[in-house]
């Protein structure tokens, strides 16, 4: 979820993710090294928005509200194929990533006081982090070990809503796609 370390994280930030548990197989220990969100909790996943609401601002009507704007969307397969980067970080990029988009833009239209990253980026990436804060030596040897274990396919069928309780991030909500694929002509 967060890009960051997890020390500036406060209790009861909360983020929406989709999990990719189909990769945990070829990413698992090397998050476990070198990705402090795994240390804390956070399964491999594609990160919807974070940070979402404080935990307080969220009750029975967020739920719904969340279930309706999450519901309207279809779920859809991602196949993570290839591995790209930011400065410092290396991750898998979903194929198509386009309704890994819809599901931001959404639930950022829908509550525009949390825009994604808290409105630091122009242009919010779809992306499964693998390693953050190392250098290019180190980002270039994960690079190498994922390719031989790619590519990942995964279903996604659902978003979750994790709270950080001071400590690691718990899952606390899913809210399953529900949307119906366009009729055929």
């Amino acid at each position: 979820m967060a890009d960051d370390d997890s020390g500036a994280l406060q209790a009861g930030q909360t983020g929406l993710i989709v999990r990719i548990p189909e990769a945990d197989p070829a990413v698992r220990a090397w998050r476990e090294r070198l990705d402090p969100s795994a240390r804390v909790g956070v399964p491999a996943h594609v990160t919807v928005l974070f940070p979402f609401l404080d935990e307080r601002r969220i009750d029975r009507e967020t739920h719904t509200a969340l279930g309706e704007v999450i519901g309207r969307q279809r779920p859809f397969e991602a196949r993570f194929e290839r591995c790209g980067g930011f400065p410092g970080i290396l991750y898998l990029a979903p194929e198509p990533e386009a309704p890994f988009r819809r599901l931001t833009e959404a639930i950022a239209d829908r509550w525009p006081e949390s825009p994604p990253f808290g409105g630091q980026f122009d242009d919010v990436v779809p992306h499964l982090t693998v390693a953050q804060g190392q250098d290019a030596g180190v980002l270039g040897e994960v690079e190498t070990d994922l390719r031989s274990r790619l590519p990942v396919t995964a279903s996604v069928s659902a978003v979750d809503l994790m709270v950080y309780d001071g400590v690691r991030w718990q899952p606390r909500a899913s809210f399953p796609l529900r949307g119906r694929p366009a009729p055929q002509p």
